[in-house]
């Protein structure tokens, strides 16, 4: 059972997620230069075994022998592989070789992770061997901070975290960062966007202790895209755990205990509250108020016609796609539907087909803080307003909204669009200053 997340609708190319693993004693470039030489050589049925299960969903022989030959074929006779350069990126090493044809010089660049599989294929041109790195934000002081690696549950669907605590005893606020959709690692990363860890650091800077840790749908990918799961089993169950995990460090305070949920994290974070049951507080940002099926089409449409409006074929996948939206609003009417629609299994929309999650945190009683950046396409001021309209009245609620923020909660100007997400850029200094001083005044109450 195939499941993309709807939505995450940025186009990745062939840059990949990585898939998390054990350690290899193997060094990233000789990683790199031996699976280079067999993509080169077009062993297709050699590359396969170097990738990462992630990658080979995509970097299939059949994909590599239809797309990736041609390509290579264009630039002539392979004359000579140069010297590599590399660069960390999280968890992941960026290993770039230049490569010259006949007829241009190209970068290949490969993604190798802690296991030293391959995760990850990109080409590209000759002056630009390797793409911005994520650099660390003015507000992140390290020298009041440091990690400490947590693993949360202990069952088969265990993950690996990591533990922000501020310099000193404490005890300590402290938050779990809950992702959007789609594979995430704990640091929400997005080409050379690292949100999480630019909220961590930032607030583990300000004294407040920050947990966060890789999606399920990111180490167990293999294992969720071949069952029929809800938001329950995606995100609210290793929330819940990481709040249990996080209340029990002795740095911490147990009563001062928070979540931050970001796009689809927000939205479950009424489900998250109500579950763990002593939260001092929950914090959305960029959070969806609307079902995700209509967030979903929201989104493409507004892509095509920020791009001029839709090819024919274009329309006809929108079509189709509001078609699937449709049938989603009739699940469990008796009439056989898809066990997959927009990504998704059936079980999921069925699953949220009663939740409000406006309601839902109007129920909680507890401090909630709600953000929203007004450069935000995927999650609109349409959400936003809803937030609004249906906690009005609750004096626990404070809701701001930020003109020049998009949807990482990351400055930009000019028309939103998919775009924005390929350009390096860290968390507003002034979000974290929100969260920071709205933390503080929640754990007073």
């Amino acid at each position: 059972m195939k499941s993309n997340n709807p939505l995450v609708l940025l186009s990745v190319a062939v840059v990949l997620c990585v898939q998390g693993g054990a350690q290899s004693d193997i060094q990233p470039e000789v990683a790199a230069r031996h699976a280079l030489d067999v993509l080169l050589a077009a062993k297709y049925a050699d590359f396969e075994p170097l990738l990462s299960p992630e990658a080979k969903q995509k970097l299939t022989p059949d994909f590599l022998r239809d797309h990736v030959t041609p390509e290579i074929t264009g630039f002539g006779k392979m004359e000579e592989v140069g010297r590599p350069v590399s660069a960390k990126s999280g968890n992941r090493t960026l290993v770039s070789f230049p490569v010259r044809f006949s007829k241009t010089t190209v970068n290949i660049q490969l993604t190798v992770g802690e296991s030293g599989q391959i995760s990850g294929l990109y080409f590209r041109n000759a002056n630009d061997p390797l793409p911005p790195m994520w650099e660390r934000p003015s507000y992140s002081k390290p020298a009041l901070f440091h990690d400490r690696e947590v693993t949360i549950g202990s069952d088969d669907w265990k993950l690996p975290g990591t533990l922000t605590l501020p310099v000193g005893k404490g005890p300590f606020p402290a938050i779990v960062l809950v992702h959007g959709p789609g594979p995430n690692d704990r640091d929400e990363s997005i080409y050379y966007t690292r949100i999480f860890a630019d909220i961590a650091e930032g607030l583990a800077s300000k004294g407040i202790a920050v947990l966060r840790y890789d999606k399920r749908t990111k180490v167990y990918a293999p294992q969720m895209t071949a069952m029929s799961y809800t938001l329950r089993e995606e995100t609210i169950e290793d929330a819940v755990r990481a709040l249990k995990l996080v209340a029990a460090q002795p740095e911490v305070n147990p009563k001062r205990v928070f979540v931050l949920g970001h796009s689809l994290g927000g939205y479950a974070v009424p489900r998250i509250a109500k579950e763990y049951g002593k939260l001092a507080g929950a914090i959305i940002l960029a959070g969806n108020a609307r079902p995700i099926e209509d967030v979903s089409v929201a989104q493409v449409e507004f892509m095509l016609k920020a791009k001029g409006g839709a090819t024919p074929d274009e329309q006809k996948r929108l079509d189709l796609m509001k078609a699937e939206a449709a049938r989603i609003k009739n699940l469990g009417d008796g009439k056989e539907a898809s066990p997959i629609l927009l990504g998704l299994p059936s079980a999921y929309y069925l699953d949220l087909k009663s939740y409000d999650p406006v309601a839902e945190a109007h129920r909680l009683g507890i401090p909630l803080l709600i953000l929203h950046g007004e450069r935000d396409f995927q999650v609109t001021d349409a959400d936003f307003n809803l937030w609004k309209a249906g906690l009005a009245n609750d004096k626990n609620v404070t809701l701001k909204s930020y003109a020049a923020l998009n949807h990482l909660f990351i400055t930009g100007d000019g028309p939103p669009s998919p775009m924005d997400y390929r350009k390096a850029g860290n968390v507003s200094p002034v979000v974290i200053d929100d969260i920071s001083n709205w933390l503080y005044s929640a754990s007073k109450n």
